[in-house]
């Protein structure tokens, strides 16, 4: 049980390093040279394990599959919570990716025709309406970058980011289940694939004078332990604990995330956590604890947790 906690202490640090990476980096920068040290990082341990890499690449072998997780789960998902995460707290940012389970449960229903219950269907409501106080609840910074009706910009950079999360982890399911491929091969390959697009974007849209950094022994370090904690360490250990704990449980546990998340940026960020915070993850939590008690009376499609973006 501890290891689980340890896993959203984890999960929940990626923020906090993150956003401290921000003020030495340009953040499709940063995204793409971790994402690509990280690809071939993960490649080269394949290799040493004799896992064949290759052949995953070959049409019909998973390559649409492959090609679709790295565009949607590495380079999307990661710009835009990197560009987001500039101008929210770091505790914020964490706590929208609560709305993964939520949008997997309206995915399956969408698309696997799994039915909403009244329970599940309220559940799914309150958990929703959770989001609004701390959507509504923005700074001068993300007011200044401007707002569409009343959310921020960045704000909804962080929403599309989950989307494309949640997306990306169905793809990753597809590839495991269908076409048998080993996921640090699939990982590695669309972290590879989707550091090279962020690289470029980062070319075309950043200053390179010479490399749109300006502390580099500063941005080696987070970026160092970004590869570390995120890459390595949290993604193995979320498998791992996938296999003795519930994907529901994981869940439910994966909400102390954002509660991590608040008390790192308040202890190395100085960011100041207000009682908005807790107020609506009280409420999502309501809203999973109705939708969730509802799904162990029908493991036909049991909704499967994602952990955060890598």
């Amino acid at each position: 049980m501890i290891l689980v906690f340890v896993l959203f202490g984890l999960f929940a640090s990626v923020f906090t390093i993150q956003k401290e990476a921000l003020l030495f980096a340009s953040p499709f920068f940063l995204v793409g040279s971790r994402m690509l040290l990280a690809g071939f990082l993960l490649l080269g341990i394949s290799l040493y394990r004799k896992k064949p890499i290759l052949s995953t690449l070959q049409k019909g072998n998973g390559l649409f599959e492959i090609t679709v997780l790295a565009i949607a789960n590495i380079y999307l998902t990661n710009v835009l919570e990197l560009w987001g995460l500039q101008y929210l707290t770091s505790f914020k940012t964490c706590f929208l990716y609560s709305l993964s389970p939520f949008l997997s449960a309206l995915i399956a229903y969408l698309t696997w025709g799994e039915k909403l219950t009244g329970n599940k269907l309220m559940g799914l409501v309150i958990g929703f309406v959770g989001f609004f106080p701390m959507l509504l609840t923005s700074t001068s910074v993300e007011k200044a970058v401007g707002e569409l009706w009343v959310f921020s910009w960045p704000e909804l950079a962080i929403i599309g980011a989950v989307v494309t999360s949640v997306w990306g982890w169905i793809v990753l399911k597809e590839l495991v289940h269908t076409h048998k491929t080993d996921p640090l091969v699939a990982n590695g390959w669309s972290m590879l694939i989707g550091g090279f697009l962020a690289l470029i974007h980062s070319y075309l849209f950043e200053s390179w004078n010479p490399i749109p950094v300006t502390n580099i022994p500063a941005f080696l370090q987070c970026t160092l332990l970004l590869i570390i904690i995120s890459n390595i360490l949290a993604y193995n250990l979320y498998g791992y604990l996938l296999k003795r704990f519930s994907a529901t449980f994981m869940s439910f546990a994966g909400l102390s995330t954002p509660l991590f998340t608040a008390l790192f940026g308040w202890l190395f960020l100085r960011e100041e956590v207000t009682g908005v915070f807790f107020l609506s993850l009280s409420v999502v939590f309501i809203g999973l604890l109705m939708f969730y008690r509802e799904e162990l009376k029908d493991v036909a499609h049991p909704i499967e947790a994602s952990p955060p973006a890598p």
